[in-house]
């Protein structure tokens, strides 16, 4: 009877876990701005949306042809209320309740609508009256809310941009602006007492814009670089996206909300940019967007915020080709309006599996084989001893790769040279991480062979 129950117990912990994952599994979501004349119709957009790992759809309205293609996919949707619908909801319960009738009420329970986000960079909007509005505005959507629907579960926020910080670097010191932690306070508040999260948009490629240095776009690529030290935190960052999260992280801790749940409403990489803009391109599209990708689904988090990833929506799911200013703003896009890929990210369900989508940050990938690539990833061989040795440090740090092989007594640590251990661990992450080729970039110092580089006991992981 005893070991009956204990199986009992196991069993149920195991369906537990399961259960568990599935439900974390929901972390990866996209922005679908409308600001374009090309667009496909939102039923082909819905297919699309299924065709991928995609769970999660961000709205800077509530067009109601895409939430009623969206019904029964169970792809979550944050619905926006303009900038300019503020005014009225702040000062006329009666226009809230008006504006939940118009745009939440008839889709709802089939299309599943977790957030309405009121306004957009509100804050840094340079309106003070409108700033002022915000909060009254967020409490009168969300009594409509609640009287009208009382068990969706729908929350009210509203999005940031990173300059609402006014210190980021290091992420312990991660600090408001001093004008803006009153409204701040105000919102921060509100989010507390109807739990709903703090939404940011952190875009690494800004920062390397800024500061156009090679080991700067590694460090923002997710690719291996000697990463930055937090003296405050004794922490070294090998990654802008945890950098920039744990900053804000701080920053709520500083204010009194240490437990404030952090959402990434945007974040992307433009794929193409005008002569000046560096860094837009193709290639470092989908290294960003494809690391970013396979880091949010090992669940490794960050320093601040381990073992779960942050709900992340990418920008954007097409080109907005309408939109004003330089050629960046109008190629973030994932796919095109012929619904094929600009570029592979991992985002489709067959890239998935060949991207692993494992439950465990230290499980390997698993892949089809009709998936899978080929090859190993090794060393080129100019490779200098200071990219190898920076080479083996960042793989050694990541999730999922085991470096005990290249330890003393392991079956890889001979010969004991820098370059064999780091091709080892450079091979780990290569395959660990979807075996895409953005996988074994490592700042242009890797390549791809097809020949096996296992020796005696030494074996590589890999295609065999």
């Amino acid at each position: 009877m005893e070991q009956r129950n204990h199986l009992f117990l196991t069993i149920s912990a195991l369906l537990l876990a399961f259960f568990s994952f599935a439900r974390s599994q929901t972390f990866v979501g996209v922005n679908y701005g409308e600001v374009a004349d090309n667009l496909p119709p939102p039923e082909a957009t819905a297919k699309l949306l299924k065709s991928t790992t995609i769970s999660k759809v961000r709205l800077y309205g509530a067009d109601p042809a895409i939430l009623r293609a969206l019904a029964g996919t169970n792809i979550s949707v944050v619905i926006g209320a303009a900038n300019g619908d503020i005014p009225s909801l702040a000062s006329d319960p009666a226009a809230a309740s008006r504006w939940v009738a118009a745009n939440v009420l008839p889709f709802i329970p089939a299309t599943t609508i977790s957030v309405i986000a009121v306004g957009n960079e509100v804050l840094n909007s340079g309106d003070p009256g409108l700033t002022a509005q915000l909060i009254p505005a967020m409490q009168n959507l969300a009594s409509a809310v609640a009287a009208a629907a009382p068990n969706s579960n729908i929350k009210v926020s509203t999005v940031n941009i990173m300059t609402v910080l006014a210190q980021s670097e290091p992420p312990s010191s991660g600090a408001f602006h001093s004008d803006l932690t009153s409204g701040l306070k105000g919102i921060l508040q509100f989010l507390t007492k109807t739990n709903s999260p703090f939404m940011i948009n952190p875009y690494p490629y800004f920062a390397y814009r800024d500061d156009p240095r090679p080991e700067t776009l590694a460090f923002c690529l997710f690719q291996p670089n000697s990463g930055r030290y937090d003296a405050g935190s004794k922490i070294r960052y090998t990654n802008m996206f945890d950098a920039q999260l744990d900053a804000v992280k701080s920053a709520l801790k500083g204010l009194g909300f240490p437990e404030t749940e952090i959402v990434v409403a945007e974040t992307g990489w433009p794929y193409r940019g005008d002569a000046d803009e560096v860094g837009a391109t193709v290639e470092n599209a989908k290294a960003y967007v494809g690391n970013l990708v396979a880091r949010l689904k090992s669940m490794v988090g960050t320093p601040l915020m381990p073992g779960k990833s942050v709900d992340t929506y990418i920008f954007a799911l097409y080109d907005e080709d309408l939109k004003p200013g330089p050629t960046s703003e109008r190629s973030f896009g994932l796919f095109r309006p012929d619904l094929s890929m600009t570029y592979d990210a991992g985002l489709s369900k067959s890239s998935s599996t060949a991207q692993g989508n494992s439950s465990s940050a230290a499980a390997p990938a698993k892949r089809s084989p009709a998936a899978a690539a080929t090859g190993w990833c090794v060393p080129k061989e100019g490779a200098t001893d200071e990219e190898l040795q920076a080479n083996l440090d960042y793989a050694c740090g990541q999730a999922g790769v085991d470096c005990g092989p290249i330890q003393p007594g392991g079956a890889c640590y001979e010969p004991n040279t820098l370059r064999s251990h780091a091709a080892y661990a450079m091979n780990q992450l290569y395959q660990v991480a979807g075996r895409n080729p953005w996988n074994c970039d490592f700042s242009q110092s890797a390549a791809l062979t097809s020949a096996n580089p296992s020796y005696a006991t030494c074996v590589y992981p890999g295609s065999q």
